[in-house]
């Protein structure tokens, strides 16, 4: 079993740090030479950054392993209150959840994104439209506003994302229903367009439960992200960057 990337991310940071202590033990033993604290804490940088590319993690993630103790030094040498941790800690588990396990980092859909929907819907019969990590409900509570046929529907695992997008639809009084938990639950044969941002990991499983369950005649779409190995069936362009939006008819 695959360890989620947060978890693999955690472990090669301390593999890193006994690395750099038993090259800096080997130095002192070998030669007596002894590093001061901050060309210490570059190496473990590198260390770090460089154990990710040779691990093939995505580029970002030796970003990250690199800048992390950079990071975590800055903020102890500010003498900042521990329970300023604490509530940031609390504050990023509402907001990411279960991230680590998913591998569905929070992507927010963008406006430019409701226009090339909006064409692809039905625009004279009922239907019902989902989007899978709907986040705050931008996505969801702009295009029910624009269509008065369909259904929109949201799903969302992280609370705090989830708890905005209700309190959004109630202060806008908007019909649409926001589910609090994992896609993976849901039935999506109820639904006849099917919309996600998610992340490239979640698609291989995602395109299976679409084939298992989405009836025929119906569209699901995907922004930036591609089904690997599965061709398209619709490249539509959005208004603010280069990525797409693409569609497959089942």
């Amino acid at each position: 079993m695959k360890l989620p990337i947060g978890v693999r991310s955690l472990l090669l940071q301390l593999a890193s740090l006994i690395l750099t202590y038993l090259f800096l033990l080997l130095l002192k033993l070998a030669l007596n030479v002894s590093l001061s604290f901050n060309v210490a804490l570059l190496l473990h940088c590198f260390i770090a950054g460089s154990c990710a590319l040779i691990l093939r993690f995505d580029w970002w993630w030796s970003v990250i392993q690199f800048f992390f103790p950079l990071l975590v030094c800055f903020f102890y040498s500010q003498n900042i209150p521990s329970y300023f941790y604490l509530f940031g800690l609390f504050i990023l588990s509402l907001l990411y959840w279960s991230t680590y396990r998913t591998q569905v980092p929070y992507f927010p859909s963008k406006p430019s994104l409701i226009e090339p929907i909006r064409t692809l819907l039905p625009i004279e019969r009922d239907f019902a439209f989902i989007d899978l990590g709907s986040g705050m409900g931008g996505l969801v509570l702009d295009l029910s506003r624009l269509n008065f046929f369909g259904r929109f529907y949201g799903v969302e695992i992280a609370p705090l994302p989830w708890g905005i997008s209700v309190f959004r639809a109630l202060v806008r009084k908007i019909q649409v229903k926001f589910y609090f938990g994992s896609y993976t639950d849901l039935n999506l044969s109820d639904y006849d367009v099917v919309f996600c941002y998610l992340s490239p990991a979640a698609m291989p499983a995602l395109w299976f439960k679409v084939q298992q369950e989405m009836r025929p005649g119906t569209l699901f779409l995907s922004y930036e992200f591609i089904v690997p190995g599965v061709e398209p069936d619709l490249c539509l362009e959005t208004a603010s960057d280069s990525a797409m939006l693409y569609g497959w008819r089942i």
